[in-house]
């Protein structure tokens, strides 16, 4: 029953965007959860993990995996917590650790054989770095699109600048009873958190429609917010002294990203900032970064054959 669900709900949502492509859609057991995953393209093509962010689940990456279709397998999961994937109810569950082992398991099992190739966008993103750091060998190639190593964002956080302003939402977001606030009438105040950080016209009322039906589900709201609350992250408030946090040659070692690293940068993202990424050489072996200037935030919906270009181009390359 909870399959038919998801094959109804992603058939409509790719209708409402135009797009013809036909998802398998498929529930694996990782790690004691239940992961919900869409997957597509050949089954014996390179396989790609596409791991999404807050608020969203599988389908922020369709419009790019549109246009990858036909040369990689395409892996598109809720992450614990989202649409029709477990939700566990403490905050504890959602520590990094924990959903790190997911993507672990889940790519051992839809690649047991060969690395993944790995893409992240926003809490997707930081996903995707801890995994890279913790299991190299399972990853092939690291794309993010607009994400942040996390020592880096946790220094510019804890310099008391642009970049701890820019993240203050996220203590809103940790407080108790955040979920009654972002559900108020029928979640606008979720919805204009698209907006907050950029105009959003790609979010038309169909669309809208389906994140209100993936947040509806039973305890997901809690249990994505619960991803801020189970973060270390430090954001000092407003106005907080800076606090020196140097970058020593352990950290470099141990927060390392080995394999070839792609990062797509948005000049007019206001969520993270340029100095969330001015430390990010350090950590890696080979780093490549594109930026654009006409984009924000929600890249994968703005320009999708930009970063499915910029993503083939690497691939090609390297």
């Amino acid at each position: 029953m909870l399959a038919d669900q998801g094959r109804f709900r992603a058939s409509l949502f790719l209708i409402e965007l135009g797009i013809s492509m036909e998802f398998t859609s498929r529930h694996f057991s990782c790690n004691g959860q239940t992961i919900h995953t869409k997957i597509v393209g050949p089954e014996d093509a390179p396989v790609m993990l596409m791991l999404h962010g807050f608020p969203e689940y599988w389908a922020a990456w369709t419009k790019v995996a549109e246009k990858l279709t036909d040369t990689f397998r395409l892996v598109l999961p809720d992450q614990r917590g989202f649409n029709l994937s477990s939700k566990p109810a403490k905050r504890e569950a959602y520590e990094t650790k924990h959903l790190v082992a997911d993507m672990l398991s889940l790519t051992g099992q839809i690649s047991p054989n060969a690395p993944v190739i790995l893409c992240g966008h926003d809490w997707g993103a930081s996903v995707a770095y801890a995994f890279a750091m913790r299991h190299s060998d399972r990853v092939s190639k690291l794309i993010i699109a607009n994400g942040v190593h996390p020592m880096c964002f946790q220094k510019s956080l804890l310099a008391g600048g642009p970049q701890t302003d820019a993240s203050q939402y996220m203590n809103v977001l940790r407080a108790e009873g955040s979920e009654d606030q972002l559900a108020r009438d029928d979640y606008r105040p979720l919805l204009n958190m698209f907006e907050k950080f950029s105009a959003a016209p790609w979010l038309d009322d169909a669309l809208k429609d389906t994140y209100r039906e993936a947040w509806s589900q039973k305890g997901a709201l809690s249990a994505m917010l619960n991803w801020y609350r189970g973060s270390p992250m430090v954001v000092p408030d407003t106005g907080t002294p800076p606090q020196p946090f140097p970058i020593t040659s352990d950290m470099e070692a141990k927060y390392r990203i080995s394999m070839p690293h792609l990062l797509l940068w948005v000049q007019q993202d206001v969520a993270l900032l340029f100095e969330a990424r001015e430390d990010l050489p350090k950590f890696c072996n080979d780093l490549h970064v594109v930026e654009t200037k006409d984009a924000s935030h929600w890249i994968l919906h703005e320009k999708p054959e930009w970063v499915a270009g910029q993503i083939r181009k690497f691939l090609s390359e390297k």
